[in-house]
Protein backbone atom coordinates (compact mmCIF):
# COMPACT_ATOMS: atom_id res chain seq x y z
CA UNK A 1 0.00 0.00 0.00
CA UNK A 2 1.43 3.41 -0.94
CA UNK A 3 1.24 6.52 1.25
CA UNK A 4 -1.89 7.89 -0.45
CA UNK A 5 -3.70 4.56 0.00
CA UNK A 6 -2.63 4.41 3.66
CA UNK A 7 -3.90 7.95 4.21
CA UNK A 8 -7.26 7.19 2.59
CA UNK A 9 -7.58 3.96 4.58
CA UNK A 10 -6.81 5.72 7.88
CA UNK A 11 -9.41 8.43 7.22
CA UNK A 12 -12.15 6.14 5.90
CA UNK A 13 -11.68 3.74 8.80
CA UNK A 14 -11.61 6.41 11.53
CA UNK A 15 -14.48 8.47 10.13
CA UNK A 16 -16.49 5.49 8.85
CA UNK A 17 -16.90 7.05 5.40
CA UNK A 18 -16.42 5.80 1.85
CA UNK A 19 -12.88 5.98 0.52
CA UNK A 20 -14.11 8.18 -2.34
CA UNK A 21 -15.13 10.83 0.21
CA UNK A 22 -11.53 11.23 1.39
CA UNK A 23 -10.39 14.26 -0.62
CA UNK A 24 -7.93 17.03 0.27
CA UNK A 25 -10.72 19.55 0.88
CA UNK A 26 -12.52 17.37 3.46
CA UNK A 27 -12.31 19.44 6.65
CA UNK A 28 -12.59 18.76 10.36
CA UNK A 29 -16.19 19.05 11.57
CA UNK A 30 -17.44 19.58 7.99
CA UNK A 31 -19.24 16.25 8.30
CA UNK A 32 -20.89 14.78 11.41
CA UNK A 33 -18.53 11.78 11.33
CA UNK A 34 -15.43 13.96 11.89
CA UNK A 35 -15.87 15.08 15.48
CA UNK A 36 -13.36 15.26 18.34
CA UNK A 37 -13.65 11.54 19.16
CA UNK A 38 -13.14 10.34 15.59
CA UNK A 39 -10.30 12.88 15.24
CA UNK A 40 -8.38 11.08 17.99
CA UNK A 41 -9.12 7.71 16.35
CA UNK A 42 -7.81 9.19 13.10
CA UNK A 43 -4.58 10.33 14.78
CA UNK A 44 -4.09 6.84 16.23
CA UNK A 45 -4.72 5.29 12.80
CA UNK A 46 -2.26 7.63 11.08
CA UNK A 47 0.41 6.98 13.70
CA UNK A 48 -0.04 3.22 13.27
CA UNK A 49 -0.21 3.29 9.44
CA UNK A 50 2.92 5.40 9.06
CA UNK A 51 4.81 4.35 12.22
CA UNK A 52 5.15 7.96 13.37
CA UNK A 53 4.29 10.10 16.38
CA UNK A 54 2.18 13.20 15.77
CA UNK A 55 2.76 16.17 18.10
CA UNK A 56 -0.04 17.82 20.05
CA UNK A 57 0.32 20.97 17.92
CA UNK A 58 -0.09 18.91 14.74
CA UNK A 59 -3.08 17.04 16.21
CA UNK A 60 -4.74 20.40 16.84
CA UNK A 61 -3.66 21.78 13.46
CA UNK A 62 -4.88 18.83 11.41
CA UNK A 63 -7.92 20.62 10.00
CA UNK A 64 -8.33 18.80 6.68
CA UNK A 65 -7.09 15.87 4.63
CA UNK A 66 -4.78 18.25 2.77
CA UNK A 67 -3.35 19.54 6.06
CA UNK A 68 -2.86 15.93 7.22
CA UNK A 69 -0.74 15.33 4.10
CA UNK A 70 1.37 18.41 4.88
CA UNK A 71 1.92 17.23 8.46
CA UNK A 72 2.81 13.72 7.33
CA UNK A 73 5.23 15.11 4.73
CA UNK A 74 6.91 17.17 7.46
CA UNK A 75 7.41 13.87 9.31
CA UNK A 76 9.13 12.27 6.31
CA UNK A 77 6.19 10.63 4.52
CA UNK A 78 6.35 10.95 0.73
CA UNK A 79 3.22 11.19 -1.41
CA UNK A 80 5.06 11.08 -4.76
Amino acid sequence: MNAQEKLIHAFSDALMIEKEAVVDSLAYQSIPNWDSISHMILITNLEAEFDISISTDDVIGMSSVGKAKEILQSLGVSFD
